[in-house]
């Protein structure tokens, strides 16, 4: 009973200090708040109902008015360089730089906001000096990913190698994936100039980097290929079935290629028809089709397709079934048919493309590199449609 008067008594005392704290705390935020310039509700608005060109206009009065609001500074370059001014961002950034009174740390942060403006405006020589020369600093981590960005930009594999390889020992995630395709383009470049030997010991440390890249085992297959050992290039590219089913449609035209300049096409047909009974892929089945046809003639090609699409139903399935069918047609039939096969070959093709996992991007060719966001190894080796069909 005496603990519950107590309580009761307490409970206003207890309700009347949250209230002088909240009074206390209100005071506080009016009297900073009353120290602000009107002109930055007035761009924070702006920013808040997505008009940023009025936003800017605001925060310049006030950046005129009062140089040394530094956080505006920052948002100021920040908006210029969203919206594409980077000459704008990039004064804005070099005057803070200028100035000598300017603390440590935003000294530091304005040389990063620097680095971002260079790369954004493409003078990646001056975005690769400001970079590293943060890489010491509380910045480290973005400065190598913006130098890694740099030098695939550029083309330096090498350097990207490099770059790539303190990211991981800083600690900043793995990238192997990365690092072996780096050694895979170092290796393509062997091979333009005919250099297979230089290009397969760069394609040993691609695979010591990551043992299932795919595009390091198809090159060591071309590698061979150029010092004219066809059967060590057939025994590569065979090598693409261990590591990844669905990429053997990229190998298969090369090792029916392959099995056709040793005179064993037979054998280079049926190996093609277990990977295609293991993994659909219309890229699979036109090679498979093509040989087929040249070894067992049109009927037998007619019965490949017309089971393939059975068990994998697609518009492109069709148009290859078309094709067997107006081989073997009579002549009274043709026009007609070949109608229909140009109607569905239309529309085929716009479903005839590689779709980026990552960013959505389509291209008409399978690529290692996404074209749209310079990711690596983001686009399966299925056109859209088998893989809509599959899911």
């Amino acid at each position: 009973m005496e603990f519950e008067t107590w309580w009761l008594l307490g409970m206003p005392v207890f309700f009347g200090l949250g209230w002088i704290a909240a009074r206390v705390d209100i005071k506080q935020l009016l009297s900073e708040s009353r120290s602000l310039p009107r002109g930055y509700f007035k761009g924070l608005n702006f920013l808040l109902n997505e008009q940023p060109d009025k936003a800017i206009d605001a925060f310049i009065e006030i950046v005129k008015l009062d140089p040394e609001t530094v956080e505006l500074h920052f948002a100021l370059g920040n908006l210029f360089r969203r919206r594409g001014e980077t000459e704008r961002a990039i004064r804005v950034h070099q005057n803070l730089l200028a100035r000598p009174d300017l603390p440590q740390e935003h000294q530091v942060h304005a040389r990063y906001e620097l680095g971002q403006d260079y790369l954004k405006a493409g003078l990646l020589d001056r975005a690769e000096e400001t970079f590293n020369q943060l890489v010491d600093t509380q910045y480290s981590a973005q400065a190598r990913r913006a130098l890694l960005e740099i030098y695939q930009r550029e083309k330096e594999w090498t350097r990207a190698i490099e770059a790539a390889q303190a990211l991981q020992e800083s600690g900043a995630g793995g990238r192997q994936k990365e690092i072996a395709q780096f050694y895979c383009e170092l290796a393509q470049d062997e091979l333009v100039h005919t250099h297979p030997d230089a290009a397969l010991a760069v394609l040993d440390k691609a695979l010591a980097a990551d043992r299932k890249n795919v595009r390091a085992t198809l090159l060591i297959g071309d590698a061979c290929l150029t010092k004219g050992d066809i059967e060590a290039a057939l025994l590569a590219w065979r090598r693409v079935e261990q590591q990844s089913v669905p990429h053997v449609a990229l190998v298969a035209q090369r090792l029916m290629d392959g099995y056709r300049a040793l005179g064993r096409q037979q054998e280079g047909a049926n190996l093609l028809k277990s990977y295609l009974a293991e993994a659909s892929s219309i890229d699979l089945l036109e090679v498979v089709f093509q040989a087929v046809l040249e070894l067992d003639g049109v009927e037998a090609a007619n019965h490949l397709v017309s089971d393939e699409l059975r068990r994998t139903p697609t518009l492109l399935g069709l148009d290859k079934l078309l094709d067997a069918r107006l081989m073997g047609a009579p002549p009274e039939v043709r026009p007609e048919l070949s109608l229909v096969k140009n109607l569905v070959h239309g529309y085929a093709q716009k479903l005839a493309r590689y779709q980026c996992s990552y960013c959505g991007f389509k291209a008409r060719q399978f690529y290692w590199q996404c074209p749209g966001c310079s990711q690596w190894e983001t686009y399966p080796p299925r056109r859209t449609e088998e893989l809509n069909v599959m899911n």
